[in-house]
């Protein structure tokens, strides 16, 4: 029996190392269940009182990373999210598409006209009846949360633009709905005030069956910044250009000529992308 070890949160809160919690987020990563007790047991060894949870994060990566680049990039998914820039643009157009991937038809960054006043909505999504309006809270760095300011501002918002959308012609017979995303976690509060004016909420870990990660998953739509084989400097200069998704890079190749990389690392990108916009992966 391992003796207890504390380490430090993010927010310099201390706790006690548990490996179980480790364990379940690297099979959350899908990688094979050998290579996770691998990882497990030289992270066990190597574990000391006052580590950061940081450290032992990217120890875990790098330890993936050298046997399964896909497993490496899926459990860096978290920190991958944080990477998409300083703006809320590639998060909205990845909201978008996991919209559209549940069916829906889907507007990014769109000005809508409410009773009162007009505003700038970050995803508009219909299906049949359904009419939905988003807003996207992302946050680039770790430590933040989503609190109960946030719903409380949507849904001022949303009940100003459902007045304007139930006078309209066909409008009588739809549902509208508010919704938040987020990359990072809602308070109690948040959850408590969302569930009551039946905003669709949406976090990092909620609602539990059908969280961010869990529909990203699901989805295959992983960011670019999730591919371990890409340097910073070349997924900023995609960023730049628009692209956001591992299947963008997937399906327009050439993109990976223009930033000038070889041929070999082509292939290695090309087939990484492949594997992550096509894997489907059902745990939670």
């Amino acid at each position: 029996m391992m003796k207890t070890v504390k380490i430090k949160k993010y927010s310099g809160e201390l706790q006690d190392f548990d490996m179980n919690k480790l364990i379940n987020s690297l099979r959350r990563s899908q990688a094979d269940e050998n290579l996770v007790q691998h990882v497990a047991r030289n992270i066990v060894d190597q574990v000391e009182e006052g580590m950061t949870t940081k450290k032992i994060y990217q120890m875990a990566f790098n330890m993936l990373k050298s046997r399964s680049r896909i497993s490496a990039s899926k459990y860096n998914l978290k920190k991958s999210l944080m990477e998409l820039g300083s703006t809320g643009f590639p998060f909205e157009k990845l909201v978008g598409k996991l919209m559209e991937f549940e069916g829906f038809n889907t507007q990014v960054g769109v000005i809508v006209q409410g009773d009162c006043v007009s505003h700038e909505i970050d995803v508009i999504a219909e299906k049949e009846n359904n009419h939905y309006m988003i807003e996207c809270k992302y946050h680039n760095s770790q430590g933040r949360f989503c609190n109960v300011k946030t719903p409380l501002y949507v849904q001022s918002r949303f009940v100003d633009v459902k007045q304007r959308w139930k006078s309209q012609v066909g409008h009588d017979t739809k549902l509208h709905r508010g919704g938040l995303y987020t990359n990072t976690r809602f308070t109690t509060d948040a959850i408590q005030y969302g569930t009551c004016v039946d905003l669709m909420l949406v976090s990092w870990d909620y609602p539990p069956q059908n969280s961010l990660k869990a529909r990203i998953d699901k989805a295959g739509l992983y960011p670019l910044t999730a591919l371990a084989t890409l340097t910073k400097t070349e997924k900023r200069q995609l960023l730049d250009k628009g692209i956001v998704l591992c299947k963008e890079v997937y399906e327009n190749p050439i993109l990976l000529e223009q930033l000038g990389i070889n041929e070999s690392r082509q292939r290695k990108i090309l087939d990484d992308s492949l594997k992550l916009c096509s894997a489907i992966n059902t745990l939670i």
